[in-house]
Formats: C-alpha cells, structure tokens, sequence
C-alpha cells in the first residue's frame, strides 16, 4: 500500500475526469475452489486497489464527484471473525490509511444508491469480468445483467484506462521489484533443469522463488518443451537431452504489480546448431524491436519492423522468398508469428484488458486490424512516456497450421514449403522482457538478463 495521498490524488484526478455524479468501483469477493469456505487465493481487482487501496474480499468503493466525498462500504468484522481470524485492525481504521473517513455498512448501500438514482443522479460503474460482480451491481442498481453489461459509463472507463496507462516512479519501483522477482524464477529454472526431470518439478522450484517474496505468479506459469503450443500449461513433460525448454512466467506481488518474462534454454546445456540459428534470428527481432521503443511511434510500427527482420532472416535462411514489404503486407510471415508483439504490464499482467483490449490498445487514430498474426497484436496505439509494456517476440513451428496452409496453397509464392517441412519438429521459441517507455527512449526493468545463447549456456554451467 502507498502512502494515503496517492490514493486521495488518484480519486481527485478521477473524479475530475468523469465530471459529475456518483462513482462505483465494486471489488472482488472470494471464489469458492470446491465449496464456500474453501475459496481459490483471492485476487483484489486491479481498479479497486488503484483508487481505494484495501486488498480484502466483499468491499465497494464509491466517489461521490458532486460533494466530492469517498466512501468504503463492507461489513465490519464480528467476534465470529475474530475467533477464526484473530482480531484484526477494523475497516473504519484500514479507510483512514487510504484517506477515506466514511466506512459504512454494505447493507446502508442500496438505500444510498436508491435515493440517488431516484434523484436522477448518473452512476458510473464499468464494465465486467466477474459474474458475480456483474450480479452485485444489478441487485444494488435494479437492473437486469444485459443491462449492466451495456451501460457501463464509457467516460469512466476511459478516465480509468488514461490514468492507469501512465506509471509514475513509485509505481515504475514496484514493478522493477516485480521484474526482479520474475528474473530470478527463470534463473532458478536455468540453473536446476535436468535430463529425466519433469516439467512440474521445474515448476515447483522456479514458482518457490515467489513464494519467498510472498508474491504469487502473475498468470499460469507455461512451462514446455512443445513451444509452437503459445499457451501450453501442461507441465508433465519428461526433458530430453535436445531438447528447448519455453518457460514463460511472471511474479505478482503482495501489492497486485506484475512482471512476465519468457526465456527458452536447452535441457542438454548448450543449443543445437540448428536451435542457436533460430534462435539468433529471434534475438535480432527482439534487438530490433528494443531499438524502435520509443515515444511517439506507434507500437503496431513496431511489430511490423519486427515482421521484417523474420521475414529477412527466413528468406536468408531459405524458409521464405520474395519482396519483404510485400510479404509483411499480405501477412504470410504469420505462419511463423501469429501473435503481437506484446502487452501493456501493470496491476494485471495484461493491464487494464477487463476493460476490452481495443479500448487500452487502440485509440481513434490507431485501429485493429483483422488480418491473422496482427490482429493478435493487443497494444498497437501510440508510445508515451509512462507507459509500460513487454517486448515478445516469436518463432514458431506450428505442425497443423504448417500442413493447413500447404494444402490450400497459402502463400505459396512466399512460403518454401519443401525447406519448412524440416522443422516440423522444431518447435517454438519467445523472449520478453519488460520495458518503461522514457521520454527518449526506453529503459527494461530489472536487473541484467541474460539474453544471448552464450550468456543462457554460460548461466546453464552452474
């Protein structure tokens, strides 16, 4: 938790965004894993803890943007709570640490909202992710969930998005902790890999590093040797001698700010002949990439570069020919990319993307596209300074879509499908790293990571 005036700040700036009426930003309950009491590790929504602070189930957050008053509403703990829990600093306390005076009852609330709304009074309330939230805000407000799914306040949300997007420093040192935090899990998997070992052994070291840190992993640690496989949690893998390890994970800390990095490593300690020329080629799009960050271009400008330096290296490499603008341009170097070059970080590890992708990543002048590979793309709109985002670039072998594509005959003026089939069992590969967008550049968060094969195998010998 910051020091309250970050929080007083951030409700001010907001409620000047939003201009008049009533602010409600619902926070997240436990979800029960098999039965109430039983409930999975509670998640605070990102929203809440931005602007009221408090990293517990079952509290409403409410701007009043007219009499420019803040509310908390939840239920005090009993002496029920405190035989199981032991006593605990009240909520009326907890308020005043974020610099809110008025903790009231959440059975107060719905009479409260009732007269203002009888009063005509607009209730801004965004869009969500949560069933059960959803279903909060229909019984407090009266309406149906179709309803609340098509009138959440569009100037709320964007007031939201505009000032989460921009990190100041305090929030920039938490993410450097959290980035830190993700290092030292991938350097863990690094150091411990082993022929015979099983992918959720990996797994168990490399998240114990959070654990120590008391964070949690940011999203399902992918932990495979089946690369071309982008979201792959299964962890039963047996490693092999030859084999690449894809490990893509993140750490979330006590406060909800996020780090994600991916790296790949070989199992047997150094890369293959064929898996460190890949390899090179990857690394030179992440080079690539990391050399174009910078404020004032757009992000999707970026990818595209990025989409050139495969395509340059695939034609070199005998994989791809012809022109390589217009290889970009009709999108048949998605075979081998078929997602964006990375995301927005934050308070979630896709920031802000409850909110709806297009709506964080795009803006007016920068629109999403459809065709495959850049539609993936989530952050494409103009670089800021403030901004945080990652940097993932990818290479994949990609069997069935490989075999799809041939049978149609897609791109195959572009495509050297004889020399592809040589690596239908390649694989994939990735690398991310996390970076701040500076007011002339770019810096990546945390300490050095190891980037080039020489510096993975040098990290594989200990």
């Amino acid at each position: 938790m910051f020091d309250k005036d970050v929080y007083i700040s951030r409700r001010k700036r907001l409620k000047e965004l939003v201009g008049n009426g009533l602010v409600l930003i619902v926070g997240n309950s436990e979800s029960p894993m098999s039965y109430s009491d039983n409930s999975y590790n509670f998640i605070q929504d990102s929203t809440f803890l931005y602007y009221f602070g408090l990293n517990s189930p079952d509290l409403v957050g409410v701007m009043d943007v007219d009499s420019d008053e803040d509310y908390i509403f939840g239920k005090e703990f009993t002496m029920d709570d405190i035989i199981w829990m032991g006593q605990q600093r009240t909520f009326k306390e907890r308020a005043k640490d974020v610099g809110i005076e008025n903790f009231v009852e959440l059975e107060k609330m719905k009479e409260i909202l009732k007269r203002d709304k009888d009063n005509e009074r607009i209730i801004h309330f965004t869009n969500q992710y949560r069933v059960e939230n959803s279903l909060k805000i229909s019984r407090l407000l009266g309406l149906s969930l179709d309803e609340v799914n098509e009138k959440f306040s569009k100037r709320l949300v964007d007031g939201i998005i505009e000032m989460r997007s921009l990190k100041r420093d305090y929030e920039i040192a938490e993410l450097e902790k959290a980035t830190n935090v993700t290092r030292e899990m991938h350097l863990v998997a690094m150091k411990n890999v082993k022929v015979g070992m099983k992918g959720y052994e990996l797994v168990a070291l490399l998240e114990a590093v959070a654990k120590k840190y008391n964070a949690t992993t940011s999203f399902h640690t992918i932990c495979t040797t089946n690369g071309q496989i982008l979201h792959n949690h299964f962890h039963g893998n047996i490693f092999k001698e030859g084999d690449i390890v894809l490990l893509d994970c993140g750490a979330r800390l006590e406060n909800g700010y996020c780090g994600d990095m991916t790296t790949v490593f070989p199992v047997s300690g150094r890369f293959d002949s064929r898996q460190k020329d890949i390899y090179s080629l990857l690394i030179e799009m992440f080079d690539r990439a990391e050399e174009c960050t910078k404020p004032g271009v757009t992000n999707k400008s970026v990818h595209l570069e990025v989409c050139k330096v495969l395509v340059e290296g695939l034609i070199k490499r005998g994989i791809m020919r012809g022109s390589v603008d217009e290889i970009v341009d009709a999108g048949a170097h998605a075979l081998f990319f078929p997602h964006g070059l990375g995301h927005m970080i934050g308070l979630d590890v896709h920031d802000m993307e409850n909110f709806g992708e297009n709506n964080v990543g795009y803006d007016n002048v920068t629109k999403r596209e459809i065709q495959f590979g850049l539609k993936s793309l989530r952050m494409g709109k103009e670089l800021k300074p403030g901004y945080v985002l990652t940097i993932e670039p990818g290479i994949y072998f990609i069997p069935e879509l490989i075999k799809k594509w041939e049978k149609e005959g897609k791109f195959k003026e572009y495509i050297n499908y004889e020399e592809v089939k040589k690596y239908l069992d390649f694989g994939g590969m990735r690398y991310e790293g996390d970076f701040l967008i500076t007011e002339n550049g770019n810096r990546r968060l945390g300490d050095k990571m190891p980037k080039y094969d020489y510096e993975i195998e040098e990290i594989l010998k200990k």
